[in-house]
């Protein structure tokens, strides 16, 4: 066989074991990339992405688009080709596995993490809208959850409404934790509860919850400083005077709640907060009204643009992060709360460019 020939042959079976190998090597790492983003102001699978009942609303132009980001399976492992492409590639970002999945946690219990955090974003969307326009927002101590072989699994669930511990009237979440260490380990608490379900059913009927009754539940004591425990967390719950009922399936995480509050101001007031613009953006939102910052700002921003954003509203703390690779035509527009976004989108609708608050390097 010629030298030449020989020297081809070898090459390319050198070539063909590389790649092969590439493909079978299985690396710690996953991918990101621009995931869906979807108009709050519109329809998604055929059903309005917010309905609301008991409260005149406004019809809305434009659009105001939460974004999101594709990740991959919390059970699929890249090979090294794939991980050496997303990194090349100008659509995608490959991070540590454990980044996105931590490997102290299940894949289910991400997913449940993921799904509670998108949960809450959007009580703080509700919450933070309302008070904005003025609107009575009440609040109520509930147990958020029940540590699993405590003394209280069985007793008290998720989501009942706590009324009082040991008779004396509870306001906020802390005056639970205070009222219970006052006891020694191994002695009773009495809670005053409305069952969750017996809240949740008064709460459609736009009346206030009734009917409480008193739970026993013993007292251990904590594992770092013997304090008195009950095993559970209490957390502060929300009635609204109407019903603001929010449809976005296969979706989680926390960052897209400022999109959601403006889009329930949009429907709750006339005239359109756009002024018929493509706004996109991100954020999470407290029912203060406070935005802050999220993951993956470079993948939204590529999402929005590609879907014909404009403007993207964009948290303050992430502006550092999404100045590093602007998609062209969109602008990127600096916010810290919700009253920030509300001024920017005036400027948008009345065509002030100059008064935007951009992000900026600095």
């Amino acid at each position: 066989m010629p030298r030449r020939t020989a020297t081809m042959l070898t090459s390319t079976l050198l070539l063909i074991a590389v790649l092969c190998a590439g493909v079978l090597i299985r690396v710690p790492y996953a991918e990101m990339s621009p995931g869906p983003t979807v108009n709050t102001l519109g329809e998604h699978n055929g059903e309005p992405v917010l309905n609301i009942e008991g409260r005149k609303t406004y019809e809305a132009s434009g659009n105001l688009n939460m974004t999101t980001v594709r990740v991959t399976g919390a059970d699929y492992r890249m090979n090294l080709v794939e991980a050496l492409y997303g990194w090349l590639a100008d659509d995608s970002a490959v991070v540590p596995h454990a980044t996105l999945y931590p490997d102290d946690k299940s894949a289910e219990e991400v997913r449940e993490e993921n799904a509670e955090e998108f949960s809450q974003s959007l009580e703080s969307a509700k919450v933070a809208a309302l008070r904005e326009l003025g609107i009575p927002v009440g609040e109520r101590v509930v147990v958020a959850s029940v540590i699993k072989g405590g003394p209280a699994q069985g007793r008290l669930h998720a989501g009942d409404v706590i009324e009082a511990v040991d008779g004396e009237p509870v306001k906020e979440p802390g005056d639970v934790a205070r009222l219970v260490t006052e006891h020694d380990p191994g002695e009773d608490v009495v809670f005053t509860v409305i069952p969750a379900k017996r809240a949740e059913a008064a709460e459609k009927r736009g009346e206030e919850p009734t009917g409480g009754r008193e739970v026993t539940v013993p007292t251990i004591a904590a594992d770092d400083d013997k304090r008195a425990i009950v095993g559970i967390q209490a957390g502060l719950d929300h009635t609204f005077p109407f019903e603001i009922d929010i449809k976005l399936a296969d979706v989680g995480g926390p960052s897209a709640g400022l999109m959601f509050a403006l889009g329930i101001v949009d429907k709750l007031t006339e005239g359109d907060l756009t002024g018929g613009e493509f706004v996109a953006g991100t954020g999470t939102i407290d029912g203060e009204g406070e935005v802050g910052p999220i993951g993956g700002i470079r993948m939204k921003t590529i999402a929005a643009r590609d879907k014909g954003a404009e403007y993207f509203l964009t948290p303050e703390a992430n502006c550092a992060g999404a100045l590093r690779d602007v998609p062209d035509g969109l602008t990127l527009v600096k916010v810290g709360t919700i009253d920030d976004a509300l001024a920017a989108l005036e400027d948008i609708r009345e065509g002030n460019e100059a008064d935007l608050p951009r992000c900026t390097a600095g």
